[in-house]
Parts: structure tokens; C-alpha cells; sequence
């Protein structure tokens, strides 16, 4: 595209938000290089929902139809006794939002969609950004320093880039009491497209079937004040869920032992990130790390997948110039991300009921559901909250 200034960008983490954002940059006419600090691209994770305004994108994008052959198709979620015996079902609706993948099955739908026009860089992080007149000296922790017009922070939660540009993590980091625990395990319980949970007070255990039946996810849930822990030590985090579940009942010693052979082990927080501005100089952050807004929200990969398509719109609407392209994409997002974040408020005490009273109030409330006038109103605050956003049509540069 004729008069495009900054065209080099640098995208830090290949998940999800960046090989989207590659994707669009590369249809505007950017050149775009995702460096993952992985040595490859990561599968595995939880299973993720589309609503409202991404599933425009994903159409936009033409990978709807690709997304939709890997659905779960996850029916109903069952809540059990510890002698698994159902108490209380909730309608797939009410957990897969109108279309569910499994992370890693997204990321490689993405991966393999960008990975002949983009470069990725394995096995490798940036260890500090120099920003000048010019651009943006990068240098990495393996390779030799680099320069490029633009970079962008697509690295999670726990934000390499935003460390190095907007400051400590904890500035913006924002917990809602609860860690999470997800990883692969064997479809042991036979389950066909359905999840099974079993609560207990300040503590939640599921598994649901993956990927046909063949396979299932493990989850756990509990409620903490702030671990003092490393995010990069899955041994440690092991010993965390070990210690927090082992005198929980239901199928969850079954669980815990395939735990310690999952190969893709997931620990974290629920928290969000919330900043003032999703960029600071030539260096812009999109997705969880500009802007997560928790797994309890269910609108995580919803903002990443249509903050890439945003975030390169604007660049490409304002040929490059990242100062006016930052400052409107900035503001296209923030009522979104306002209305995704706030979603998150509150579900906690529904998923992992604190007491044996709320235990008790929650199941009485999700049977009594089908005959509540308020359904509906439940139904819809999650898409209405995915719809909160107005998409720009943006032109794309001819091939």
C-alpha cells in the first residue's frame, strides 16, 4: 500500500491475539514476525468461546467454517454428589457461548492460516526494548538484536512487554480470588460430549470429553486470597492444586494422579488487567495483555480475537502513523473490554460456591432456572456483552 509508514511490527506470543493480529497486518500490507517464547507452538488449554462481534471477525477472517469443524459441540454440564449422582444440569448455552474450540486447536487453525506469509521466531523472548526516533531496537534473549517500526505485546496475563514498557505487573493486575487449573487427561468416565462437577464448599472439580470423546479436560477451581508463587514453576503449581484438592471426593485422587503426567499442566489466577491506555509510545499490547478479563468472564479469546482485527484496522486506516492508529484503538476497544470485564464480576461465587450454604442456594437456583422469568436475561448478558462493539468495516489492501 502506497504511503504505508511502519510497516516491521513485531508480534511478542503465538496463542491466540498474535498470529490473529499477524493475520490482519499481513492482509493491510505490514510485515509482520511473531517471536513465541516457546519452542513450539503450544497445544492444549482449556476449551474457549465465541460471541457476538468475534464470531464477525472469524467470518471475516474466512476461518469460520474451519472453527466450526473443530468445535466441541459440548452439550450439557452435569453437577454431581460425590457419589456421582446428578443434582443439577446447565444448558450448553449457559458454558460454550455460541461457538467453542479448545485453545490449542484455535491457535493451530491460526498458526497454520499466517505461517506462510509471517515469521515466527521459536524458542526465543525479548529481554528489552529501546525505543528511537526511528523505531524500536529489540533485543532477545537467544537471537541477535533486531530492529522494527512497531511492536506488540500479545503475551498473556503475565505480559513480558508489558513488564519492559508499561511497568510491574502488579500495577495493573487486578485478582477475583480464585485460581484455576486445567490439563488433558483420559476420557475415564466415558463422556460424550457433556462435563461433569463436583463442588465443594471454596472448591470446584470437573472433566468434560475433548476432541471426539478421545480425551478429556481435568478442571479445578478454588477460591485464595494471592499465592506467593512462580508462574513458571509447574512443579510448584502442582504441589499447589495436590495440596488445596487431596481431601476432596468424587473422582478427584483419579484426576489428580493423571495430573502429574499431563503434558499440558495450566495453572494461573483469575485476574484482569487494567490499564489506562493499551499503549505507551511505538509499543501497543492487545489481548490478555492489554486487557484480560479472567475465565470466569468467558470473554477472553472474544477480546483478543477482535482487538487483533481492530488494532491492525486502525494502523491500516491511519497509513501506518501508530500515534493516531494507538489513540483510536484505544478508544474502539475500551468500552468493549469495559463490558467483557465486568461479566467476570461476581460469577465466582456461582462456580465455586464458598459455603455449603451457597453450595446449597446455587443448585437450588439453576433448578428452579427453567421456570424463572430472569432466564432469558441470563442467556443474553453474555452476548450482549460481546456485541458491545461497533466493527469498522476496514479496507484491505489489494493482494
Amino acid at each position: 500500500m502506497l504511503g504505508m509508514q511502519n510497516r516491521r511490527v513485531l508480534i511478542s506470543g503465538a496463542s491466540v491475539a498474535g498470529p490473529a493480529l499477524a493475520f490482519w497486518l499481513r492482509r493491510h500490507g505490514f510485515t509482520p514476525t511473531v517471536v513465541e517464547r516457546a519452542p513450539e507452538l503450544r497445544d492444549g488449554g482449556y476449551a474457549v468461546d465465541f460471541r457476538g462481534a468475534s464470531m464477525t471477525v472469524l467470518a471475516r477472517m474466512g476461518l469460520l467454517g474451519a472453527i466450526e469443524a473443530a468445535a466441541t459441540r459440548m452439550g450439557d454440564v452435569i453437577y454431581v454428589d460425590s457419589a456421582d449422582r446428578p443434582l443439577v444440569v446447565t444448558p450448553a448455552t449457559y458454558q460454550s457461548g455460541e461457538l467453542e474450540i479448545l485453545r490449542g486447536d484455535l491457535a493451530r487453525i491460526l498458526y497454520e492460516e499466517t505461517r506462510d506469509g509471517v515469521e515466527y521466531v521459536f524458542g526465543d523472548s525479548i529481554t528489552d526494548i529501546a525505543e528511537h526516533d526511528d523505531g524500536v531496537t529489540v533485543t532477545f534473549a537467544h537471537g541477535e538484536p533486531r530492529e522494527f517500526d512497531l511492536v506488540i505485546g500479545a503475551d498473556g496475563l503475565h505480559s513480558n512487554v508489558r513488564s519492559l514498557v508499561f511497568g510491574d505487573e502488579s500495577r495493573f493486575r487486578h485478582d477475583l480470588g480464585y485460581y484455576v487449573s486445567i490439563f488433558t487427561v483420559p476420557n475415564h468416565l466415558g463422556l460424550d460430549r457433556v462435563g461433569r462437577f463436583y463442588n465443594e464448599p471454596n472448591r470446584t472439580v470437573g472433566v468434560y470429553s475433548a476432541r471426539d470423546n478421545t480425551e478429556a479436560k481435568a478442571l479445578f477451581w478454588f477460591g485464595s486470597d494471592r499465592l506467593d508463587h512462580d508462574h513458571r514453576d509447574v512443579g510448584q503449581q502442582r504441589r499447589i492444586v495436590e495440596e488445596t484438592f487431596r481431601d476432596v471426593g468424587w473422582e478427584t485422587s483419579t484426576l489428580l494422579e493423571a495430573m502429574r503426567e499431563a503434558p499440558d499442566f495450566y495453572f494461573d489466577s483469575a485476574s484482569q488487567i487494567k490499564l489506562d491506555s493499551y499503549a505507551r509510545g511505538r509499543v501497543a499490547l492487545v489481548g490478555d495483555a492489554g486487557y484480560c478479563a479472567a475465565p470466569l468472564s468467558g470473554m477472553g479469546t472474544s477480546l483478543a480475537i477482535v482487538g487483533a482485527y481492530v488494532l491492525a484496522g486502525e494502523l491500516a486506516a491511519a497509513g501506518g502513523d501508530h500515534t493516531a492508529a494507538f489513540d483510536a484503538y484505544s478508544r474502539e476497544m475500551r468500552g468493549f473490554v469495559d463490558a467483557c470485564q465486568k461479566l467476570a464480576e461476581g460469577n465466582g461465587k456461582w462456580f465455586v460456591p464458598p459455603t455449603r450454604g451457597w453450595l446449597r442456594f446455587r443448585n437450588l437456583n439453576y433448578r428452579l432456572l427453567p421456570y424463572l422469568p430472569w432466564r432469558k436475561l441470563i442467556e443474553e448478558l453474555p452476548l450482549k456483552a460481546g456485541n458491545a462493539i461497533t466493527l469498522k468495516q476496514y479496507a484491505v489492501a489489494p493482494a
